[in-house]
C-alpha cells in the first residue's frame, strides 16, 4: 500500500496489466507465430523451414486475387443490403417502439442464441430448389422452370447479410436512441419538413452508429468461409474458404498464413480509407 500511495501514477497501468497480458499471450504471440509461419517453405510430408519465403506473398495474391477480391464484393454488398434493412428498422423501434421497445430488440439478437452454423443451415431450406420463394418467383415469372437461389452468389450474400444483420442493427439503435427528440421538435419549429430534420438532424447524430454497424458487419463478412461453403459452390468461394482449406484439409501452413496476413492488411487499408473518408471522430465517436 506505501508503494502504490507513493507512486499513484502507476495505478492505471498496473489495472491495464491484465488486459495487456491476455492481448500479448491470445492475440500477439499467435499472430507472431502466424507471421513466422507465412515465411516459411518447404510441404507438410518433408517438413517446413523459415527461409523468409516472401514469394508465399506474391504466390497467394497471384493465385488466389478471384477470392478476395469476391471476399470484399460480397461484404461490400451485404454490408449496404444489412444498413439499408437495419436502419428503418431500428429508427422505428427507436422512436416509435414504446413500452416495446425491449421486445423488438430481443427478437432482433435472438438469431445469435442459435449457433452460426445452424442458422446458415436454415437458409438451404429457405432457398431449397422446391421451397416456397423458389416456387413463388417461378410462378411471378421472375426465375425460370430451372431456375435456382442455391448455389449462387445470391444465396451466399443473403446468407451473410442475415447472419451479421444484428451486428448493425444494435449500434444504430444506441445512436439512435440517444438522439434527443426535441432536436426534432426544435427543427420542425425553425419550419424543417419531416425529411429535412431526418437528413439534418437524425442522420447526421446517428452517423457514429451506422460507422460502427458497418465496421462490425463488413470486418468479419470479409473473412468469412460458412455461407459461402453451405450456400454456395467453388465458384462462390472466398478467401476464408482457401484458408481454411489450406490449413484443416491441405495442410499448406504457409501459404495459409501468408493468406491471412494478406487479408488483414487489406481489412486495415480498407479501414484507413474509411476513416479518412468519414472522419476519425465519427470512427471513434
Amino acid at each position: 500500500m506505501t508503494f502504490l500511495h507513493r507512486h499513484k501514477w502507476l495505478t492505471p497501468y498496473l489495472l491495464l496489466l491484465p488486459g495487456i497480458a491476455w492481448l500479448a499471450v491470445f492475440f500477439l504471440v499467435p499472430l507472431g507465430f502466424l507471421g513466422y509461419q507465412s515465411l516459411q517453405s518447404g510441404s507438410f510430408e518433408s517438413g517446413y523451414s523459415f527461409t523468409w519465403e516472401f514469394s508465399n506473398y506474391w504466390d497467394a495474391i497471384s493465385t488466389y486475387n478471384e477470392q478476395l477480391i469476391r471476399s470484399f464484393l460480397y461484404a461490400g454488398i451485404a454490408t449496404v443490403i444489412a444498413l439499408l434493412v437495419a436502419y428503418p428498422l431500428v429508427y422505428w423501434i427507436a422512436f416509435r417502439g414504446g413500452r416495446w421497445k425491449n421486445l423488438f430488440l430481443i427478437l432482433i439478437v435472438a438469431p445469435l442464441f442459435v449457433t452460426y452454423l445452424v442458422r446458415t443451415l436454415a437458409w438451404l431450406n429457405i432457398l431449397a430448389d422446391e421451397g416456397p420463394i423458389v416456387n413463388t418467383l417461378k410462378t411471378l415469372g421472375i426465375l425460370g422452370s430451372d431456375g435456382r437461389l442455391l448455389a449462387t452468389g445470391f444465396a451466399v450474400v443473403a446468407g451473410i447479410t442475415y447472419n451479421f444483420l444484428p451486428f448493425m442493427a444494435l449500434p444504430l439503435y444506441v445512436s439512435l436512441e440517444q438522439i434527443d427528440s426535441r432536436l426534432l421538435e426544435a427543427a420542425e419549429d425553425l419550419y424543417a419538413s419531416k425529411r429535412q430534420a431526418f437528413l439534418r438532424v437524425t442522420l447526421p447524430l446517428s452517423a457514429p452508429g451506422i460507422v460502427a454497424g458497418t465496421l462490425l458487419t463488413f470486418i468479419p463478412a470479409a473473412g468469412d468461409f460458412i455461407n459461402a461453403q453451405l450456400l454456395g459452390t467453388p465458384r462462390q468461394s472466398m478467401v476464408g474458404n482457401v484458408i481454411q482449406s489450406k490449413f484443416l484439409e491441405l495442410i499448406d501452413y504457409p501459404a495459409a498464413a501468408s493468406l491471412s496476413f494478406i487479408l488483414m492488411a487489406l481489412i486495415l487499408a480498407a479501414l484507413l480509407v474509411y476513416a479518412r473518408a468519414v472522419g476519425t471522430e465519427r470512427l471513434t465517436g
